[in-house]
């Protein structure tokens, strides 16, 4: 009787000290699990955290997009906090470039557009400019392929040959664009790192850098990652100074279009003759050519001008610009579609394109009445 009491007794301890083991081994377990779980939590969310004791003129400390930002600048781009928190403390919220950004010229019907750009000021401009650099536009023309009066144009477009570069600071309009502006905040925020680097990598002071209220510079108004990506040393100084050099800028914009594809001695653009309303049954326009000429006619559309440049297999996009009392429709081949790469509006190009023409009859009219009074004195 003793002996099985002593059995049980022993039993009993032995079932208690293994459940206490097991009590143990399973809290031990728990707690590296925990641990674990706790380093897999910690590693994911790594994200930088924005502290700063700078006091800054805007509100982008609270902003979430900015703390983000900021860790990109730092983590990817090897930027300092210090020196981005001198930088971004001394600018300002601009709330008139949202409003700028939500009315631009380029939604007006053609007919009020093409007045800014299609006029007899800036049609002397280029003329001016070309006379004053036809060397360098030779030379790029002859290296790139794109005319040189595609170049002037684009120059008249953007800041009328040099004398409207933008008086906005690039740091404040891009960070607005950036951080207040929801719609394309994700593009500026790339566009403002490319700013950074840009400005590091050409030793800009970035709050001396002004440009247009969309963050565009120099002479060609270039965007930072088209600064970085397209623009050229053109004149072999070492430098891609797109706000003084001629050379560089000329260069530059011969570069770009280059870049984009431009074919050397093709058509841009031209008009076309619309009968009845077939045509509408045609794809939805787009700014790049979808449609050869051939199918165009069999709805009714085909050059207004017949030419031998107009084969059946050439693709062109159809364009309409709004007159104030009727449509005016054009064919854009590939080059055109080159050109709204610079900018996406069929608006911009036109106005390119039809400014290029214009200061190119000015300027061989010019060449010509040159010409007769050097004969008529040597007579």
């Amino acid at each position: 009787m003793r002996s099985k009491i002593i059995t049980i007794s022993l039993g009993k301890k032995l079932l208690f000290i293994a459940i206490v083991l097991a009590g143990l081994s399973s809290c031990v377990n728990n707690s590296v699990a925990t641990k674990n779980n706790s380093q897999a939590i910690t590693k994911s969310n790594q994200a930088f955290k924005y502290e700063s004791q700078v006091k800054y003129k805007n509100n982008y400390q609270k902003n979430p997009l900015f703390a983000q930002f900021i860790g990109t600048a730092i983590k990817k781009y090897k930027f300092n906090q210090a020196e981005l928190d001198a930088l971004f403390s001394q600018i300002k919220n601009r709330p008139d470039i949202i409003k700028l950004m939500n009315r631009q010229a380029e939604d007006r019907p053609w007919y009020k557009y093409k007045t800014y750009f299609l006029n007899q000021k800036r049609v002397r401009g280029g003329v001016r400019f070309w006379r004053k650099n036809a060397k360098l536009l030779a030379q790029a023309q002859e290296k790139f392929g794109v005319p040189a009066e595609i170049i002037v144009a684009i120059i008249g477009v953007e800041t009328r040959y040099g004398q409207h570069m933008g008086r906005s600071r690039v740091l404040e309009s891009l960070s607005t664009l950036a951080f207040d502006y929801p719609r394309r905040a994700k593009f500026f925020q790339s566009e403002l790192h490319h700013f950074l680097i840009l400005s590091r990598e050409q030793k800009f002071k970035p709050l001396d850098i002004k440009g247009s209220f969309a963050g565009a510079m120099g002479v060609p108004q270039f965007i930072p990652s088209s600064y970085r990506r397209y623009s050229i040393d053109f004149n072999g100084d070492g430098k891609k100074d797109l706000f003084n050099s001629k050379a560089d800028i000329i260069g530059s914009v011969g570069n770009y279009f280059h870049t984009f594809g431009w074919r050397r001695g093709q058509a841009i653009a031209t008009r076309a003759r619309v009968r009845g309303k077939k045509f509408k049954k045609l794809p939805t326009p787009k700014l790049k050519p979808y449609a050869t000429l051939k199918k165009f006619k069999a709805f009714n559309v085909k050059p207004r001008y017949p030419s031998s440049r107009w084969a059946s297999t050439r693709k062109a996009a159809l364009l309409t610009l709004k007159q104030r009392r009727y449509s005016e429709y054009w064919f854009g081949f590939h080059n055109f579609y080159v050109i709204t790469r610079y900018n996406h509006s069929t608006h911009y190009a036109m106005a390119v394109f039809q400014l290029s023409k214009r200061i190119k009859r000015a300027r061989n009219k010019q060449i010509k009445r040159a010409r007769a009074k050097s004969k008529s004195r040597a007579k």
